[in-house]
C-alpha cells in the first residue's frame, strides 16, 4: 500500500533476502520503536519493483508516480534497502548509474531512470538538455563504498563499470564542470549549457545545478556540493587503498582535504556560528537549507561547529526528504533522543508526505544503523555493536544480512548476544557505553579496551572472533 502504513506480523512476512530467509525482523520491549520499524518495513517493501520489468530489479526512489529511481534517493536509501534484503536491486540500480556516465553528457549519468530502463522524461530530453544535480556522482560513489563496507561485496569497488565511474567522476567530471577548489566561487552560474541557451527551460538552466538545493535564483555554488566532492574524493582514496594503489590514494586524499579546508575557511560564518549554504552570482552567501549534507558526507572535523550545525538543523522546519536523513545522523552524532523523536514523527500516520520512499528507508537505517548501533566494516570483516536504546529496554534483530553472513543480535544496556547464522566468520567488536575494566564473553572475564568519541564520551570494548554458527554472549 502506498498511501498509508500497514502492519504485518513478522511471521506472516513473505519477502525474502538473498539467503532465502525472511527479511530482517526487529522486536523490542519498547513497543513504539517496534511499531515504527514494522510500519517503515511494510512501506519500504511496498516500493519494491517487479524484477521482470525491463530495467531489472529495482525499487522506487523518486516520486512514486514516476515508477523510477534517482541518483540522490538511491544513494540515501541503499543501506535501508540492503537491510531489507534488496541487494539485487541496489546493485542493479547503481550499476545502471555507473554504466550511463558519458562524455556526451559532460560525464554526467542519468539523474533518474524509470522501470522501462529509460531516462525518466520528467528529467531528460536528450544528452544536451536534462536536469542534473552535480552532487550526484559523488553521492553514488559514497553509496557504493558504504555498501561495500556493509556487505563485503567487492563488486562495488572492483567491477570495471564502477571503476570507470569513480575515475571519471574524480577527474574528468570535476574538470569539465569547473569544480576545482580555486574555481568554486568564480565559475560561471551556468556551465556546459546548451546553445542556444534558454533561461526559462529547466533542462537548460538546471543542467548541472551546483547544489541539491533547487529553485534558488543565481545559485553559483552550494556548500553541500563542496562537501560531496570532498567525500567523493575521500571515498575514491579509500577504494584505491583497498586495491593497493597507495600513491594514487594519497594524491586524492590530499586533494579531498583542500575541499574540507575550504568549508571551514570560507563557508563558516563566525557572526551566526553557522555555515553559509549558498553562494550566488551577485557574490553573496546565504543560508537556505543543505546543512545536513555536511553531516551526511561527514565533512566536518570541528566538534564544536558540528554541534552548532546539528542544533541549528533541528531548530528549523524542513521537508520530509530532509527529515528522513536525520534518524541515522542524529544517532551517529550522539543525539539519540532527537533521533528517536524523528523516527516516531516520520512513521506517524498523521505526518504529511510520509509515503515518500526516502522516509521509510531512512527510518530502517535509523533503527538498525543508529538505534541498534550496527556498524559493519568489510575492510577488517568486523561488526561493531553499540546499543543506543533506553536503559530499561531490550531489542533484537534477526535475519540481518551483513558481511556475507546473517546475524541475530539481541541487545540491552549491559548485555549483547550475537549469533552468526550464516556461513562466513566475522570479528565482533562489542561496545558498551561507559568505562569498565572487563567484559564477560560467555561468562569468561576479558580485559577490556577503551576509546572516546568526538564528544568525549567513554566506551568499553573487546574484539571477539565469531565463527559460522557460533553464538556468543557479552556482558558487563
Amino acid at each position: 500500500m502506498k498511501n498509508g502504513f500497514i502492519i504485518i506480523a513478522t511471521n506472516c512476512c513473505f519477502f525474502f533476502n538473498a539467503f532465502g530467509q525472511n527479511t530482517t525482523t526487529f522486536k523490542s520491549s519498547d513497543s513504539a520503536i517496534e511499531l515504527a520499524f514494522d510500519r517503515a518495513k511494510t512501506m519500504a517493501l511496498s516500493y519494491k519493483g517487479d524484477s521482470n520489468d525491463p530495467v531489472g530489479p529495482w525499487y522506487e526512489a523518486a516520486l512514486p508516480s514516476r515508477s523510477a529511481f534517482c541518483m540522490r534517493d538511491v544513494s540515501h536509501q541503499s543501506i535501508g534497502a540492503e537491510i531489507l534484503g534488496l541487494n539485487k536491486e541496489n546493485k542493479n540500480m547503481l550499476s545502471l548509474f555507473a554504466q550511463n556516465i558519458s562524455e556526451n553528457k559532460d560525464w554526467c549519468s542519468y539523474w533518474e531512470i524509470n522501470k522501462y530502463e529509460k531516462p525518466a522524461p520528467e528529467d531528460y530530453r536528450n544528452d544536451k538538455e536534462f536536469w542534473y544535480n552535480l552532487n550526484s556522482n559523488f553521492d553514488v560513489m559514497y553509496a557504493c563504498w558504504r555498501l561495500y563496507l556493509w556487505t563485503g561485496d567487492e563488486t562495488y569497488i572492483k567491477n570495471p563499470e564502477f571503476e570507470n565511474f569513480f575515475e571519471k567522476s574524480a577527474t574528468n567530471y570535476i574538470e569539465r564542470w569547473m569544480l576545482e577548489t580555486d574555481s568554486l566561487l568564480t565559475r560561471p552560474e551556468f556551465v556546459n549549457s546548451p546553445v542556444p541557451f534558454n533561461a526559462k527551460d529547466d533542462f537548460h538552466k538546471c543542467r548541472g545545478l551546483a547544489s541539491y538545493s533547487e529553485g534558488i535564483p543565481g545559485l553559483k555554488m552550494g556548500v553541500d556540493l563542496v562537501a560531496a566532492i570532498y567525500r567523493g574524493l575521500k571515498t575514491y582514496s579509500s577504494i584505491l587503498k583497498q586495491k593497493g594503489d597507495f600513491q594514487k590514494a594519497e594524491f586524492f586524499e590530499k586533494k579531498a582535504a583542500k575541499y574540507q579546508h575550504q568549508i571551514e575557511q570560507i563557508w563558516w560564518d563566525n557572526t551566526t556560528s553557522t555555515y553559509n549554504v549558498i553562494y550566488t552570482s551577485d557574490g553573496k552567501f546565504s543560508k537556505d537549507g543543505g546543512e545536513l549534507f555536511l553531516l551526511w558526507f561527514d565533512a566536518l572535523t570541528d566538534a564544536t561547529r558540528t554541534k552548532k550545525t546539528i542544533e541549528h538543523i533541528i531548530s528549523q522546519k524542513t521537508n520530509v526528504e530532509s527529515l528522513s536523513y536525520l534518524p541515522f545522523l542524529l544517532y551517529k552524532y550522539g543525539y539519540g533522543d532527537k533521533g528517536y523523536e524523528y523516527i516516531s514523527h516520520l512513521t506517524d500516520p498523521t505526518t504529511k508526505r510520509r509515503e515518500y520512499p526516502e522516509v521509510s528507508y531512512g527510518v530502517i537505517e535509523g533503527i538498525v544503523h543508529g538505534y541498534m548501533g550496527i556498524e559493519p566494516d568489510a575492510t577488517t570483516k568486523t561488526i561493531t555493536t553499540l546499543y543506543r536504546g533506553k536503559n530499561d529496554t531490550t531489542s533484537e534483530l534477526d535475519n540481518l544480512p551483513v558481511l556475507n553472513t546473517v546475524l541475530f543480535i539481541k541487545q540491552e544496556n549491559k548485555k549483547t548476544t550475537l549469533h552468526n547464522k550464516g556461513n562466513s566468520p566475522i570479528k565482533w567488536q562489542v561496545v558498551f557505553s561507559g568505562n569498565y575494566d572487563t567484559i564477560f564473553i560467555n561468562n569468561k572475564k576479558i580485559t577490556a579496551n577503551h576509546k572516546k568519541d568526538d564528544n568525549g564520551i567513554s566506551y568499553t570494548f573487546v574484539d571477539v572472533p565469531v565463527n559460522s554458527g557460533q553464538k556468543i554472549n557479552a556482558s558487563l
